[in-house]
């Protein structure tokens, strides 16, 4: 997607994106990461954290990819279903181990 799509989508000046692509922007308003989540499909949560902002009841750092990356690109549904499949997975760990 082009920055002036992006522009056109979001009401950020592309100037402003430009910015933010080439890193000279560290720390986008939250009101920029919220449009920005929107329209790219990314949870605004982790948005905010990605920039360096914290939310409550989202990890401290982030873990480094892993062998999911053998499935290819992932619909942002088919991630968050796969992060709660985990999620119960290390539940049921935790139960069966006596945590």
């Amino acid at each position: 997607m082009s920055l002036r799509a992006v522009e056109e989508q979001t009401d950020v000046s592309n100037a402003y994106l430009s910015q933010l692509e080439h890193g000279r922007i560290r720390q986008p308003s939250p009101v920029i990461l919220h449009k920005l989540s929107e329209l790219y499909r990314v949870s605004y949560a982790k948005a905010m954290r990605l920039a360096g902002y914290p939310v409550p009841g989202f990890p401290e750092r982030e873990l480094a990819p892993t062998g999911l990356a053998r499935f290819g690109d992932v619909t942002p549904d088919e991630e968050e279903a796969l992060a709660e499949y985990l999620e119960f997975l290390r539940a049921r760990q935790g139960r069966r181990s006596g945590r």
